[in-house]
C-alpha cells in the first residue's frame, strides 16, 4: 500500500508497447504514473517515429498497427494533459533502489540527455519494467565492415531517420525480424539483393496447431511473403554468411547452405555483391534493472537443426499471471519477459497495470478484469514459443568464427584470444575468460559479446547481476542517496 497521503504512485521504466498499455491501465483506475523512458519520444522501437524535422508526409507506411499506435499516443497525450502520467523521455534510468522503511518503496535513478551527467531521481510505492529487448548479435569473418549492420539498426535507421546505409543489401541471419527490415528497405527503393535466412521455415508445419490460433499473425506474414514476391526479392532459406568482403567499406558478402545439422555445405558459396549487409539473429530480453533488484530470471530453451534438437537458453524475468515479478512492488512486462512482439507486449502491460492499480489499493484483482488480454496473451506466447523453437541461429555457427575474428569490438579481442584463454589458460566460465582477456570489459559490459563469447567457449551465460544498467559518472555516484534533481512526482506535473 502506500505509505503517502495521495494517489498511490507508480514508474514506470520504458515507454514501449508494454510500457504505454501499463501506464494507461494504472492511470485510468487512480494512480499517479511516472514514466520514464530513454528515447526522447514515445513508442520503442516497434512505434518508433521520425523526427518532426523530417517532415514525413506518411510515416505510417513504415509500420504495422498503426491505429493501436494513434490509440497509446492519443491515451498518454490525454492523460499527461490531466495530469495522472508525468512522462520523463531522454531519461537513462541506471538503478532501481528499494527502500524498506520511509516515504516511498523504490526510488529509481536516472541520468538526463545525451550527456547522461545531470541526475534525476524519481520516487514510487511500485515500479513496472517494461525495458524491452536487444539483438543478438554474433560475430563473423567481416562484420566489423563498414557497411554491415544489425537487422534492428537498419530497421531504427529508416524509422527514426529515414535513412538507409546504402542502395543494395542483403538482410541475413535468422528470426520474424528480417521479414519486416527486407521489406521496409525494399518500399524504401533499396535493392534487396538477397533474403538469406538460417533456419528451416518449413518445419512450422509441423507445429501448424498453435499458429493458426493467431490468423492475424499468419495473415502478417503471408503479407511479408507478398511484398518479397512484389519486390522481387530473392530468398535463400537454410543459408547463412560466411564472410563480409571489402576494404575500406562492405562490398560483397559470401553466402552458403547449411546442412540438416547446421553446418556449411562445401563447395555451396556463392559471392552476392553489397554495400548493405542487416545481419540478425533474434532479440534477448534487457534484464538489467531486473537483476540488480534481485528478481529471479528464468531461461527458455529454444530446439532446432534435426535429431540434435540444439538448446538455447535465453535469460527472462520470471513473472507470475499478474505480471508481478518475485520481488514484492516489482512489476515487468513486454519483451524483457520474454521476446514476443508488440501485440504480446501489449496485453502483458495491459495486466501489469491492472494489477498494479489493484494491489496498491491493497485489493486482490479479479483475474476476470483482465480475461481477454490473459487469452491474447497465452496464444502469443504459444505462437512465438512455436518460432522459438524454428528460428535459432546454426547450431555450428562458431566454426565459420576465425580466429583473427574480433569477437568483443570494445576492446578487440579476437576469438583465437578467447579459444586460448579456454584451451592452453585453463578458463573455465565466462567471468575467468573475461579477466583473460577483457572481453565484455568495454562499455558494453559484455551485453553485446557475451553471447559469442559463450557459444565460443562452450561456457554457460550466466546471469550477471551488475549493480547499474549503465555507465555511471563517479560525481553522480557521490551524490546519490541525495535529494536528487528530478521532477517533484508528488505534485501535479
Amino acid at each position: 500500500m502506500s505509505t503517502e497521503p495521495g494517489p498511490p504512485r507508480l514508474t514506470v521504466v520504458g515507454a514501449g508497447p508494454a510500457g504505454l498499455a501499463a501506464a494507461l491501465a494504472a492511470a485510468g483506475r487512480g494512480v499517479r504514473v511516472t514514466v520514464v523512458d530513454a528515447a526522447r519520444a514515445a513508442g520503442g522501437q516497434f512505434y518508433r517515429q521520425p523526427s518532426a524535422g523530417l517532415g514525413a508526409r506518411r510515416p505510417q507506411a513504415l509500420h504495422h498497427q498503426w491505429r493501436t499506435w494513434r490509440r497509446l499516443r492519443d491515451g498518454l497525450a490525454h492523460e499527461v494533459a490531466a495530469g495522472r502520467v508525468t512522462h520523463l523521455p531522454d531519461h537513462h534510468v541506471w538503478c532501481v533502489e528499494p527502500h524498506v522503511d520511509g516515504p516511498a518503496r523504490f526510488t529509481v535513478h536516472a541520468l538526463l540527455g545525451p550527456d547522461r551527467e545531470k541526475p534525476v531521481e524519481v520516487r514510487a510505492d511500485a515500479v513496472l519494467l517494461a525495458t524491452g529487448g536487444y539483438e543478438k548479435v554474433l560475430p563473423f569473418p567481416g562484420w566489423t565492415l563498414p557497411g554491415v549492420v544489425t537487422a534492428g539498426g537498419a530497421q531504427a535507421m529508416l524509422k527514426g531517420a529515414l535513412a538507409v546505409s546504402g542502395r543494395t543489401a542483403v538482410v541475413a541471419g535468422t528470426g520474424p525480424l528480417l521479414l519486416p527490415v527486407a521489406t521496409g528497405l525494399a518500399a524504401a527503393g533499396v535493392t534487396v539483393a538477397a533474403l538469406v535466412e538460417s533456419a528451416r521455415p518449413g518445419a512450422l508445419v509441423r507445429r501448424a496447431g498453435a499458429l493458426t490460433r493467431r490468423a492475424d499473425k499468419l495473415a502478417e506474414g503471408a503479407w511479408y511473403g507478398a511484398e518479397l514476391l512484389r519486390h522481387r526479392v530473392r530468398t535463400l532459406v537454410r543459408h547463412t554468411v560466411v564472410e563480409a568482403h571489402g576494404e575500406d567499406r562492405l562490398e560483397a558478402v559470401t553466402v552458403a547452405e547449411l546442412d540438416t545439422e547446421g553446418r556449411v555445405r562445401p563447395g555451396t558459396g556463392r559471392r552476392i555483391p553489397c554495400d548493405t549487409l542487416a545481419v540478425g539473429h533474434g532479440l534477448l530480453p534487457h534484464t538489467d534493472l531486473a537483476e540488480a533488484l534481485g528478481c529471479r530470471i528464468d531461461s527458455t530453451g529454444a530446439r532446432a537443426w534435426g535429431d540434435e534438437e540444439q538448446r538455447t537458453d535465453v535469460p527472462r524475468v520470471w513473472v507470475d499471471e499478474e505480471q508481478r515479478t518475485d520481488v514484492p512492488g516489482v512489476w515487468a512486462a513486454g519483451e524483457t519477459t520474454g521476446v514476443g512482439g508488440a501485440a504480446l507486449s501489449l496485453a502483458e502491460g495491459h495486466i501489469a497495470g491492472r494489477s498494479v492499480a489493484a494491489r496498491l489499493r491493497g485489493r486482490v484483482p479479479d483475474p476476470g478484469e483482465w480475461a481477454r488480454a490473459a487469452k491474447s496473451r497465452a496464444e502469443l506466447r504459444q505462437f512465438f514459443g512455436v518460432l522459438d523453437a524454428v528460428y535459432v541461429p546454426p547450431a555450428h555457427w562458431t566454426e565459420q568464427v576465425t580466429d583473427d575474428t574480433v569477437v568483443c569490438r570494445c576492446e578487440e579481442v579476437t576469438a583465437g584470444a578467447v579459444r586460448e584463454a579456454v584451451g592452453e589458460l585453463g578458463a573455465g566460465d565466462l567471468r575467468t575468460v573475461k579477466l583473460l582477456t577483457r572481453a565484455g570489459m568495454g562499455w558494453c559490459q559484455g551485453r553485446m559479446c557475451g553471447p559469442a563469447v559463450a557459444g565460443i567457449t562452450g561456457c554457460d551465460q550466466a546471469v550477471a547481476r551488475r549493480p547499474f544498467a549503465e555507465p555511471v559518472p563517479l560525481g553522480v555516484l557521490a551524490r546519490a542517496g541525495g535529494t536528487g534533481e528530478g521532477p517533484d512526482t508528488d505534485a501535479p506535473p
